[in-house]
């Protein structure tokens, strides 16, 4: 037996979806919320990764110790994420814990908030934030999309500031939970060795009880600042640019070719930029990509390098991604399908791979793809595909950051 699409919606809206496959050895399985910084007000910026880390604290009948001992004694790989527009908390299990993996984690999304834990684990965030801070592309990029996006919540940052941490309530993150952590906007995703219909019913009596609040989000292309700025650190000693541009929104059939793009002009090996400033010493690191969001998508170019060069860095990124669409060869794109094709399939021999794709994808558009299905719009593409999408996308910079040295 082959792999099968299944679905099932619960009565307050509650998606159930999984890619079932009789011949996998393991089974995954992840809880999406469609929620994250882009969701929330400005005065709780970070609020949506507090919540990931209040999940892990308990709920009113199990501690935190007891979850954690409970992960461990199922051999669960085990773990969550946010970010600007999505979190998600999964498990990677053998089909024979499946079962309780799915109730810890169903039991998890409705946690204690109890505010002894909200004050103990601001001060982790805090710590998280202040830590993040030593790393200088992390610095650059939360500015750079700062500026990028302007007002508009797309420029939030995903841990907060130490601003909006400190001055959070806990009465505040318990109307964000309410309003957010809905069963209409939740998604059950399985993947592996799974019994579809016992999950359904394990998630029924787990989540029936959720409530639909009818939760949105505004998903038009949003208003760019753009601009070009500098910063000065007396922490660093290179130089570090990121530039960033529009693109296709993950809806749009050409982020298929834009990703192509991208990968074109910035892998990490034989690509215009490792050839262009990697190679002959002139960077540190040059790398270009393409990520899809829910209504619009981004091209971004990051380098680094000695700060005296910089210029010669962004001049040769103007100029190859000036010059791409036209340089453009059928070779450079066959060289890459046949990469990302390996990297789709490898990844889909993974159950825990395969919902994750499974899972974001149905978060994002509500859509099924089979791994076939995508394998085979990737082989599709063609170069009058990519320098159709350089010609409405253009990777010209509309928002570009440097850091660098206090001196420089």
């Amino acid at each position: 037996m082959g792999v099968s699409f299944r679905r099932h919606q619960l009565s307050n809206g509650l998606n159930i979806i999984a890619e079932v496959d009789p011949d996998a050895h393991t089974s995954a399985a992840g809880f999406f919320v469609r929620t994250g910084a882009r969701d929330e007000e400005a005065a709780c910026m970070g609020v949506s990764h507090f919540l990931e880390h209040m999940m892990f604290k308990g709920t009113a009948d199990i501690s935190a110790d007891e979850l954690n001992r409970r992960f461990d004694a199922i051999g669960a790989r085990n773990n969550a994420y946010t970010s600007n527009e999505l979190t998600c908390f999964y498990a990677h299990v053998l089909p024979e814990h499946l079962a309780s993996a799915t109730d810890l984690l169903g039991r998890m999304l409705r946690p204690a908030l109890n505010d002894a834990d909200f004050q103990t684990e601001r001060g982790v965030i805090l710590e998280e934030i202040a830590m993040y801070q030593d790393n200088p592309s992390f610095v650059l990029y939360e500015e750079t999309i700062a500026r990028h996006f302007g007002a508009h919540p797309l420029s939030h940052r995903v841990l907060g500031t130490p601003e909006t941490i400190t001055a959070m309530t806990s009465p505040q993150m318990h109307e964000y939970f309410t309003r957010r952590y809905s069963a209409d906007n939740t998604v059950a995703a399985f993947a592996g060795r799974v019994d579809f219909d016992a999950v359904c019913r394990q998630v029924e009596s787990l989540c029936g009880g959720w409530e639909r609040t009818g939760a949105t989000r505004e998903s038009a292309p949003p208003p760019l600042a753009g601009g070009r700025f500098d910063m000065h650190s007396a922490k660093v000693s290179r130089g570090y640019l990121l530039t960033l541009a529009p693109a296709p929104a993950i809806g749009d059939d050409r982020r298929y070719a834009a990703a192509l793009a991208a990968q074109v002009l910035g892998a990490a090996d034989n690509s215009r930029l490792h050839w262009s400033l990697i190679e002959p010493g002139i960077a540190d690191e040059a790398q270009a990509s393409y990520d899809a969001h829910d209504g619009f998508g981004e091209f971004t170019i990051y380098a680094s390098g000695e700060p005296g060069r910089m210029p010669e860095i962004t001049a040769a990124i103007e100029r190859e991604s000036a010059s791409l669409a036209d340089s453009l060869k059928r070779e450079d794109l066959s060289r890459l399908l046949e990469k990302l094709a390996t990297g789709i399939v490898v990844g889909g021999e993974r159950p825990n791979d395969r919902m994750q794709r499974l899972g974001r994808l149905w978060t994002y558009l509500g859509t099924y793809r089979t791994l076939e299905e995508e394998l085979d719009r990737v082989r599709a593409v063609t170069v009058d595909d990519v320098r159709g999408v350089l010609g409405a996308f253009p990777m010209k910079a509309v928002t570009e950051g440097r850091l660098l040295p206090q001196s420089a």
